[in-house]
């Protein structure tokens, strides 16, 4: 059970999983080395990952490197299987701020993003849902410690909103109360204990989170 908020509204969001969506700002891509997908890039990350806002990122021991990655977050509002471009808004409830947080040294170590995402607290979501948002005029402003480290528009996304639910519905049934995250803009970067990061989409409001030491 985690509790969220639609609107002003409290209520229990419980997804059945949270697809991540990888490499998906072309100029994130540059700086982390990789080429453009042909298809999105998809990947699982545990809801024991969820923190709301307010609550601590806890990073792990003997990493290098523990990112930040401000991300849009699209919450499914109706049961959604294959279905269309055109008609994938109609499933969604709202969108949200999350921070996809990555242990890179595992990412590159293991080849796959399971474990590199997956630890207890990576997955911090909030402050709110908010409904009838146009998830291509959104814009994505990361701080930390008040210095701003990402700040990128939605419309750079290789793969928009609509496209990402298509794509995903058609490999696996979404549920309500599922979660995608849409991937993250250029300027990711490390983060220690001590340090307080914020994730803000105008319209939908700030998740803010101290990190400590694990």
């Amino acid at each position: 059970m985690f509790i969220a908020f639609a609107g002003a509204e409290p209520f229990d969001l419980v997804p059945s999983k949270i697809i991540g969506i990888g490499v998906n700002y072309r100029a994130h891509a540059l700086e982390m080395g990789k080429g453009l997908p042909e298809e999105p890039l998809m990947f699982l990350k545990p809801r024991s990952a969820l923190v709301a806002s307010g609550m601590a990122i806890v990073r792990p021991h003997g990493y290098e490197r523990v990112d930040y990655e401000g991300e849009l977050g699209v919450v499914i509002g109706t049961r959604a299987h294959r279905v269309s471009r055109e008609d994938a808004l109609q499933f969604v409830m709202g969108f949200t701020c999350i921070n996809d947080e990555t242990v890179r040294d595992l990412q590159k170590r293991d080849g796959q993003w399971t474990r590199a995402k997956g630890f207890d607290t990576f997955c911090p979501i909030g402050p709110r849902i908010v409904g009838g948002l146009d998830p291509a005029k959104l814009r994505v402003i990361t701080r930390v410690n008040g210095v701003v480290r990402q700040d990128s528009p939605t419309s750079d996304l290789i793969f928009d909103v609509p496209a990402i639910i298509a794509f995903a519905s058609a490999h696996m049934t979404l549920e309500p109360g599922d979660v995608i995250t849409t991937g993250t803009p250029p300027g990711v970067g490390n983060l220690n204990p001590g340090d307080v990061v914020e994730i803000e989409i105008p319209g939908i409001g700030v998740l803010e989170n101290p990190v400590v030491d694990g």
